[in-house]
């Protein structure tokens, strides 16, 4: 499990200027990208479970179709997962790096015709790309939401809200910020038992790794207030579907359309 410690990170108001944009640095890069490609089996093998569970948390048939889009979707994994648990379901996959969809098409092989890429930078607030379903039968994002800041996290929910057709739920995997020093410790002191190398890793860090971290704990956030933009977009249903330590899956319904008696 990848722990962060992510105290005093506070995230930035939309617009504020910055010394660099982290995302692009990161994933509009091939060191990036090449650095996430040799880490995937690690990762797939932590979190494939998770995102297993997004896909069960959908409210589809196994035989049903329906297309369902994957915000900041990278290289597919998220949409993997619902595709495998759904074999008629289809995919539009959102994502701003021509890099890490290159890589997507090459892992995606085996869905070809169930899927396409669409570009999108999710930090941009405006209107969507055409290529995307409006209205969207179901949206999740993976590992994606905590890369945008605040105000940004809470516009993006109303946008999907809006999106979403009435009953249509949207579901994300993410990590957070603890909301105090207390927990902090806690979740440290959990991941420190099952990887004893993390605290050395953690003071040791090359420039590269720095660069990473800053760019993954650069606009985390606590839990609470991203369930509280869920609520006030609207969503019903809104829950923590699971969580383990700093890894969560919040989501929540767009509400059907009430009859009128």
């Amino acid at each position: 499990m990848a722990l962060t410690v992510t105290i005093g990170c506070m995230a930035e108001s939309e617009g504020s200027p910055e010394s660099e944009d982290t995302n692009v640095a990161v994933w509009k890069s091939d060191l990036g990208v090449n650095f996430w490609r040799s880490t995937a089996a690690d990762r797939e093998r932590r979190r494939g479970a998770h995102r297993a569970l997004m896909a069960e948390l959908l409210p589809f048939g196994r035989d049903e179709e329906f297309t369902f889009v994957d915000l900041g979707a990278g290289t597919g994994a998220a949409s993997r997962a619902v595709m495998d648990y759904f074999p008629k379901a289809s995919a539009v996959l959102a994502d701003f790096s021509p890099q890490m969809m290159e890589q997507g098409a090459a892992d995606l092989a085996p869905y070809e015709g169930r899927y396409r890429y669409v570009e999108f930078d999710l930090a941009k607030s405006g209107r969507w790309p055409d290529g995307i379903p409006d209205p969207a039968q179901a949206v999740i994002a993976s590992l994606a939401v905590h890369h945008l800041n605040d105000e940004r996290k809470r516009r993006l929910f109303g946008e999907i809200f809006d999106r979403l057709a009435p009953g249509g739920w949207f579901l994300n995997y993410d990590p957070v910020k603890p909301p105090d020093p207390v927990t902090e410790e806690a979740w440290l002191r959990a991941g420190d038992r099952r990887d004893p190398d993390a605290a050395h890793k953690r003071a040791h860090r090359t420039a590269e790794e720095h660069l990473r971290y800053e760019n993954h704990v650069r606009y985390m956030i606590p839990l609470e207030p991203q369930v509280g933009f869920l609520r006030a977009a609207g969503f019903e249903g809104v829950d923590v579907y699971w969580k383990e330590l700093d890894y969560v899956i919040y989501g929540g319904r767009r509400p059907p359309v009430t009859r009128s008696m």
